[in-house]
């Protein structure tokens, strides 16, 4: 089975190298081919402003493109002329994806106050970045209505050590605000879960662990792992604004997901023990 993956980053590599041990042959795309590990093949091309030249016989698309930075124009350039770009190629090869999956995120979900949120609360994208990703998500819907959006909370994993670094230096403080996260090979299983499952996945999941948990308690434990000093415990007033949610992740689980990290704790113990490799 030939598959594309449109965004050969960290993410997309480890995607694929999951589906080429299931025995599929992987095309992956990135500006800069030779970081595409073998057994996958690389194709250079710049998706934000150049169309790929494909093959006829893709059956599986991951689209995991990622913004060269913060702004608006960044994640237009990536997500939406993107998008674009790699529908024109499937177009132009005579290629139609039995299976179609978007990586996206939960920010476009925007800020519930602290309460709960599914695949049925309505998106309230609270940021110009967020509401590109909203109209990237309504764009591939257009191109392919049997795709799949997934959204991911926080990704960590190998090499994302953000959180780890604020504990080491003592300069860690958060406050009340619930936060949702997910390790990157679970993130990675998930996608390739929905793209070989035997059912039609559904057009939407949310890709999350099982416990959300305010950002400090996931900062305390880390502390006490690493025997640092407690994290500083920031009133929600005189803390950054930020979307404050609890994730669902119900549907993917009956979906048949299974998570190797079920929560934060797993999740950054196997980060501290240096288990797997962030792709380049």
């Amino acid at each position: 089975m030939s598959v594309v993956i449109a965004g050969c980053g960290d993410l997309g590599t480890e995607i694929g190298l999951r589906l080429a041990e299931q025995g599929h042959e992987v095309l992956g795309l990135r500006r800069r081919a030779e970081l595409v590990p073998p057994p996958l093949i690389g194709l250079a091309v710049d998706l934000s402003t150049e169309v790929p030249e494909l093959p006829g016989d893709v059956e599986l698309l991951v689209v995991a493109t990622a913004a060269d930075g913060r702004t608006p124009e960044a994640y237009r350039a990536a997500y939406l002329d993107g998008l674009r770009h790699v529908a024109d190629g499937l177009r132009a090869a005579g290629a139609l994806p039995r299976r179609a999956l978007l990586i996206s995120s939960t920010a476009v979900c925007g800020d519930a106050g602290g309460g709960e949120v599914t695949e049925d609360t309505p998106p309230d994208p609270t940021t110009p970045t967020a509401q590109v990703l909203l109209e990237a998500e309504e764009l591939f819907h257009e191109q392919f209505p049997h795709g799949t959006v997934l959204r991911l909370s926080g990704i960590y994993g190998p090499g994302r050590t953000r959180l780890i670094d604020k504990v080491r230096s003592g300069d860690a403080a958060a406050g009340a605000a619930w936060t949702n996260r997910i390790h990157r090979d679970d993130a990675a299983a998930a996608a390739v879960h929905l793209l070989t499952m035997d059912a039609q996945p559904l057009t939407l999941y949310l890709g999350t662990d099982d416990e959300p948990v305010p950002e400090l308690e996931v900062l305390e434990f880390l502390a006490q792992e690493l025997g640092a000093p407690r994290p500083e415990d920031v009133p929600e007033a005189d803390s950054p604004p930020r979307g404050s949610k609890r994730l669902s992740n119900r549907r993917l689980r009956e979906s048949g997901v299974e998570l190797r990290h079920p929560t934060y704790r797993e999740g950054y113990r196997a980060v501290l023990a240096g288990e797997g490799v962030r792709h380049p």
